[in-house]
């Protein structure tokens, strides 16, 4: 399984990698035109040719100004303008939700920016079926950026020997804790769900909000439902079964698992109108100390070290779900990725551009607090640098990943995913019978196979 290759690496502190090539002189220096003999004149083999001012749109998930990423796109972004006067970075800057509808739009027009952001695997493919996206196997190899990523990494944006997407982070799912308000709750942290529900309860009945959540961008509550799935179901793979006709969605697994998250959300554990809370307004309810605990993937590390809240931040695995799962299963994440328009007006130049951001990707995540996770490999000592104790723990769950799941829209096919992230966003909204969930994910996978 890709998993075991790609959490291989051993997170100790000290990464290193060998990144000389990042920053100037990275071969982004426009190749001079063929001159002519007459001196003096403009496009002569004494004065070279000025390049054509070009302006790339460059798509991200990175609106909150306040995130580490955010600020690394910005000062990458800086640098390689300044270093390239006639090239201009358009940031075209969404939430995740916000920017899949977006994508899809221009998608179907044809009309995908100069970069975009994509996921992996089955949330991809359809774009690459459709030819929307140039192959970035050249790219890769250029100043040495395809051996700054994680062994396999890529293989999650590759299809049929073509790589198209170059992926920010490579994450797991866990639970944040803040440790004054469990202590103001006199709770401690749960090893069983059963555990974590009754937390809820007692932190809800002391005034304290028990967990944020961003339900608005729906991927976040499938997220969290994923991971109930995942020890209910005994281990990884129950979409896979699904899909290999071994299992249906209305198998004992899944009906269990939507039972214990909505027994999470009757017992109050979430903000009052948390589907009207994008992904970001939730973090911050965390994040400006607000709610006891979050549950989001690892990618989270780098706002919350650096909130108002850094030094009061714990963190758990998803604990076993009635005696069932290992905590050192995750739901595995890689990352978003970023590729390049087959029908840029600026090819070349794109794929020089985002040579030169990749390439500075971890050192500049690095500097911002921003390193836990990503994709690539990273040079530095985390602890000499000041990162937390949190993030320190963070790094160590990555040495215990024995294994795990990809997200569910990373997995099933886009109808399928569709009315799965609607009939989960509807349990945050009101109880449902479980019967009735699974009916609708079955029906839907058996009109979309």
């Amino acid at each position: 399984m890709k998993w075991s290759y790609i959490f291989k690496f051993a997170i100790t502190g000290t990464l290193a990698l060998s990144l000389a090539a990042c920053g100037g002189g990275n071969g982004n220096t426009p190749n001079n035109s063929q001159g002519t003999n007459e001196p003096g004149v403009e496009g002569t083999a004494n004065t070279p040719e000025k390049p054509k001012d070009v302006t790339i749109t460059f798509q991200n998930i990175f609106p909150d100004p306040t995130d580490p990423k955010h600020i690394m796109m910005k000062t990458i972004v800086a640098n390689y303008e300044a270093e390239n006067p006639h090239v201009k970075i358009e940031l075209d800057s969404l939430n995740t939700d916000q920017q899949k509808l977006k994508l899809k739009t221009q998608a179907a027009s044809k009309e995908v920016p100069d970069i975009t952001v994509v996921n992996p695997s089955a949330q991809m493919k359809p774009f690459v079926d459709a030819g929307l996206f140039a192959p970035l196997n050249d790219m890769v190899e250029e100043n040495g950026l395809k051996d700054t990523f994680q062994e396999g990494i890529l293989d999650w944006y590759t299809f049929d020997g073509n790589l198209y997407a170059l992926p920010d982070g490579n994450n797991i799912g866990l639970v944040y804790y803040n440790k004054e308000l469990f202590e103001q709750g006199g709770v401690e942290v749960p090893t069983t769900f059963e555990e974590m529900v009754e937390v809820v309860k007692t932190l809800k009945a002391k005034g304290i909000q028990p967990m944020a959540i961003g339900e608005k961008d729906t991927w976040t509550g499938s997220f969290l439902f994923m991971n109930v799935l995942l020890r209910t179901n005994g281990g990884p793979g129950f979409l896979q079964d699904v899909m290999d006709g071994k299992r249906t969605f209305e198998d004992p697994a899944f009906l269990e698992a939507v039972d214990s998250l909505q027994s999470l959300i009757q017992a109050g554990a979430f903000q009052e109108g948390a589907t009207s809370f994008d992904y970001n307004a939730g973090g911050n309810l965390f994040n400006t100390g607000k709610a006891a605990m979050y549950y989001m993937g690892s990618w989270a590390t780098g706002s919350i070290e650096t909130s108002s809240v850094n030094g009061k931040i714990g963190v758990f695995k998803f604990p076993t779900v009635n005696g069932k799962g290992d905590p050192n299963e995750f739901m595995l994440a890689p990352g978003s990725a970023f590729a390049i328009s087959a029908n840029s007006d600026h090819l070349e130049e794109t794929k020089k551009f985002l040579n030169y951001f990749m390439l500075n990707f971890p050192q500049e995540a690095f500097k911002v607090k921003g390193a836990v996770g990503i994709a690539q490999k990273v040079e530095g000592d985390f602890e000499a640098a000041g990162y937390s104790d949190m993030a320190m723990d963070v790094l160590a769950m990555f040495k215990d990943v024995k294994g795990g799941d990809l997200a569910f829209d990373n997995t099933m096919n886009p109808g399928t995913t569709q009315v799965h992230l609607t009939s989960i966003q509807n349990l945050f909204v009101q109880k449902k019978d479980a019967a009735d969930v699974a009916k609708e994910h079955q029906t839907a996978y058996e009109s979309n196979k």
